[in-house]
């Protein structure tokens, strides 16, 4: 068997729902890199998060990768570089950013390690967020004084959950799910919208996303797509899950993922689904 190149999500995946990882994850993740395999975390988090996350789950070392943004970044974490990215015109940005204030939607971008607001979108969404994945804030008097060109803008109604968690939303928010339509109606050609759970609102540039990446870092890395698998549970996961040789969907997952899916768990994330997963398909 090949060496295989492993992209890998984290939340509802590899993490189980209070954002830790099984140690049954743990021994697998640790098995599959000592025998050679790369694991990249592949996720819609903002970079500063997700190297937190990478740090701490020992997928931070030398020769390590990170997928941020949904496909929009992509980081060499060994030599601290983007080597790929892919942002929104400013114009758009702000076009955005007053529908989801007409809207009463909760709305935020990035710059930097840190998320970025106007006094608008300085709420309880806002904190909530920034909690659950551990990154600081910035607010700025009017986004329209940003000056550099965002790789996602993000919504979500996180904080109106019951205990603030995404997992306790059974249906898609609909006041998002109406923005969504809105961005995607009215912005076909620059901007992709599309929910990474029922809280979520990712925006990212046309036709980025996560199943590009599993083909420009086979690329970068040299291997085929044949020896490449990736593991998801969510919207934002299906085009990897459909692009890479081998997609596996968390049973717990959205019915579209475990459609796309080759493979399908038995375990979910709280259970050592991945692990299910590395040893079935790389161990």
């Amino acid at each position: 068997m090949g060496k295989k190149l492993v992209f890998l999500d984290l939340d509802g995946t590899a993490l189980t729902d209070d954002k830790k990882l099984p140690a049954g994850n743990r021994k697998a993740i640790d098995e599959a890199m000592a025998a050679g395999h790369k694991i990249v975390v592949t996720t819609g988090r903002p970079l500063a998060s997700a190297r937190k996350q990478a740090e701490r789950h020992g997928l931070a070392g030398p020769g390590s990768y990170i997928v941020a943004y949904n496909g929009g970044l992509i980081y060499d974490v060994e030599h601290e570089k983007t080597i790929f990215q892919q942002t929104i015109d400013l114009a758009t940005v702000r076009e955005v950013f007053a529908e989801a204030a007409r809207r009463g939607v909760h709305i935020q971008a990035y710059r930097g390690e840190k998320v970025l607001v106007d006094p608008k979108n300085d709420d309880a969404e806002l904190q909530s967020y920034c909690s659950l994945i551990e990154i600081d804030y910035e607010v700025i008097p009017d986004i329209a004084e940003l000056e550099d060109e965002p790789v996602k803008m993000h919504s979500s109604t996180l904080a109106m959950q019951p205990h603030g968690r995404d997992s306790s939303a059974a249906e898609p928010d609909q006041g998002l799910v109406a923005l969504r339509d809105w961005i995607n109606l009215n912005y076909p050609e620059k901007l992709d919208a599309f929910l990474s759970a029922p809280v979520y609102l990712e925006i990212v540039s046309h036709g980025m996303n996560k199943g590009i990446a599993v083909h420009k870092m086979a690329e970068l890395l040299g291997y085929p797509i044949s020896d490449t698998i990736a593991i998801g549970d969510e919207a934002n996961d299906i085009p990897m899950i459909r692009e890479a040789g081998t997609g596996a969907a968390m049973c717990n997952g959205l019915a579209a993922a475990k459609e796309a899916a080759d493979y399908v768990t038995t375990a979910d994330n709280n259970h050592d689904g991945v692990a299910e997963v590395l040893r079935k398909f790389v161990l």
